[in-house]
């Protein structure tokens, strides 16, 4: 009877920590968008603002596609789209990793977050360019990578700052 009760408990569904979720998917959305800057800069040679207008014209409409230069007003939507995308990305995590018990350990979260990181692609770029079709140029292994990185570091930061056991999720 003892085995039982215990064994119940070890598969006893978890609700994710909300907070941890959407601060994972945050500084991970912020991570990637830096190294995405320096990625196109410094690497492809093109300019920075190229991918910020792409992902504020999901709102905006694509004629703020061009011209590939700074303005504030792009800048900020392409800001909280991605940052909310980031979020809600962390909290889509974070629904699959706490009641299948994947954040029991780093090794299985960062298994998690990779696999992860492969479903985000291929929604967000492969899919979503049927929608939003200036990503389609954007399909390709250096895209692939920066979403590989941001599920494993979504999904470690995750595993970082739940609270486990204490009641709060």
């Amino acid at each position: 009877m003892e085995l039982h009760l215990r064994s119940h408990h070890l598969w006893e569904a978890r609700l994710p920590d909300w907070p941890a979720a959407v601060v994972a998917g945050f500084v991970a959305g912020a991570l990637v968008m830096v190294l995405e800057l320096l990625w196109v800069t410094l690497v492809m040679g093109i300019s920075p603002w190229i991918g910020p207008r792409m992902i504020a014209a999901m709102l905006l409409g694509p004629g703020v596609l061009e011209p590939a230069t700074f303005n504030v007003w792009v800048i900020a939507v392409s800001l909280f789209v991605h940052f909310l995308l980031g979020s809600v990305l962390g909290v889509l995590f974070a629904l699959v990793a706490a009641p299948l018990r994947l954040d029991s350990n780093v090794a299985l979260v960062l298994v998690a977050g990779l696999l992860f990181g492969v479903v985000v692609y291929l929604v967000n770029i492969v899919g979503m360019s049927r929608v939003f079709t200036w990503f389609a140029p954007t399909q390709g292994w250096a895209t692939f990578t920066a979403h590989l990185v941001f599920g494993m570091f979504t999904s470690w930061m995750y595993w970082l700052l739940e609270r486990r056991g204490t009641g709060m999720s």
